[in-house]
């Protein structure tokens, strides 16, 4: 395929076109230092956000200039250690900081959760070497993408994607789908078998020959993270750019749990968004019933319950996030079969309880504000549809099981990305 000369987004909706990698911004990014800077600098982008996100899933505007000032801003380097220059975010921190994007915009939260996973996978079992060179690029602004998952194989474990060592080089070949982020990276990391059958993550530059990236995203929901395909044709790839990702979970390590919060923290911020827009729109539009004898629909005693209701769950689904963030911490301080497992569950809780919250209250926005908030000039509707895209995205049936099998018969849940 040749590579267009521009991204041209009315191009790509519908069409599943290449998308020509995203140019580096010459000024690095802003160095963040501490966790309260990290906390306000969220709350100032979600706003700015917000106030687009519905017009930007309307039109499925890809959010490049949004990204580029998210990840400018910082935040993409918060949980870089310490050692390394980064702020060192607790996880608690790093979870509470994309459910507040997510609040703003689910998508644009969504975009760089791989990207912290990568963070994290380099920080757990990247050489010396490597974490100097990629934790110094993502504190320059260096955005990583993914390309984990593919189509019509038995499971997501099941893969096809290999990389091959010729002399000092490797080759790469695979395709992939649901690569979230791809489209805005600068390295696309990749999962793939070597020749020792073992996983690994290639870290594939963006701009390197043989890797295309195409926008071919069609889902209902989450429509702007531009989650499509990546085929990777003979690409080179050094030493440097290879991470044996099996090591991560050979041990007990935070990195499941790590990938899981922050899916956790997506839904919870959509959650938040839903019910703010729900009283936003109880409190300017919605007439009451005519058995309430009010005036108001924000006198009607039962929606004035039913927000009761959802401001109580939607708070418990903060507290669950942020109590599985601070167990995640002390995984990460002291890792061993016991602390990893009680992350696993703690962090399996906050994903089944958001999921559960998420699909309420964007269910419940409609049933509270009444038939005038079904209208696509407000397009709340875009809340359920990125609750339900999202939600599916790890079977939270299995959550329940291995929460219940670890509290009621002592069982550990398995090591991987997914639990």
């Amino acid at each position: 395929m040749s590579k267009p000369k521009e991204n041209s987004v009315a191009d790509a909706v519908g069409k599943g076109v290449e998308m020509a990698p995203v140019p580096r911004i010459d000024a690095p990014a802003h160095r963040i230092r501490d966790e309260q800077e990290a906390l306000e600098l969220a709350h100032r982008l979600a706003e700015k956000f917000a106030a687009q996100s519905a017009q930007r899933d309307r039109e499925r505007r890809l959010p490049f200039a949004e990204i580029d000032e998210f990840s400018q801003s910082g935040l993409w380097g918060i949980s870089v250690p310490r050692e390394y220059g980064g702020a060192g975010a607790s996880y608690a921190t790093l979870a509470e900081v994309m459910a507040i994007v997510s609040a703003g915009d689910a998508s644009i939260g969504q975009i760089p959760q791989n990207h912290f996973y990568m963070v994290e996978a380099i920080r757990l079992d990247g050489s010396e070497e490597q974490k100097r060179y990629f934790f110094d690029a993502v504190l320059r602004g260096d955005r990583f993408g993914n390309a984990f998952t593919e189509v019509g194989t038995k499971t997501i474990l099941d893969l096809k994607t290999r990389i091959e060592r010729e002399g000092d080089r490797y080759r790469l070949n695979g395709k992939k789908f649901y690569s979230t982020g791809a489209i805005f990276s600068h390295w696309v990391p990749t999962v793939a078998f070597n020749e020792n059958d073992q996983f690994v993550i290639a870290f594939a530059p963006r701009d390197a020959n043989g890797v295309t990236v195409i926008d071919d995203w069609t889902c209902f929901g989450q429509r702007t993270t531009a989650s499509g395909s990546v085929y990777l044709d003979d690409v080179e790839l050094t030493d440097l750019e290879i991470i044996v990702h099996q090591a991560a979970f050979d041990r007990p390590t935070p990195m499941g749990p790590v990938a899981q919060i922050l899916h956790a923290a997506i839904d919870t911020g959509i959650a938040r968004a839903a019910l703010a827009d729900t009283i936003d729109f109880v409190r300017k539009y919605t007439r009451p019933w005519i058995d309430s004898g009010q005036d108001h629909g924000y006198e009607d005693p039962y929606i004035i319950s039913m927000v009761g209701d959802l401001e109580i769950k939607v708070h418990a689904a903060d507290a669950m996030l942020e109590r599985a963030g601070h167990i995640i911490d002390e995984a990460a301080a002291n890792p061993n079969e016991e602390t990893v497992a009680a992350a696993s569950v703690a962090v399996a809780e906050s994903k089944a309880y958001s999921t559960e919250v998420s699909l309420l209250a964007t269910n419940k926005l409609f049933e509270l504000a009444g038939t005038r908030a079904t209208l696509e000039e407000y397009n709340l509707n875009r809340h359920w549809r990125n609750a339900r895209a999202h939600t599916v995205h790890d079977p939270v049936r299995w959550k329940y099981q291995a929460i219940g099998n670890f509290w009621l018969n002592g069982v550990y849940p398995p090591r991987h990305g997914a639990i």
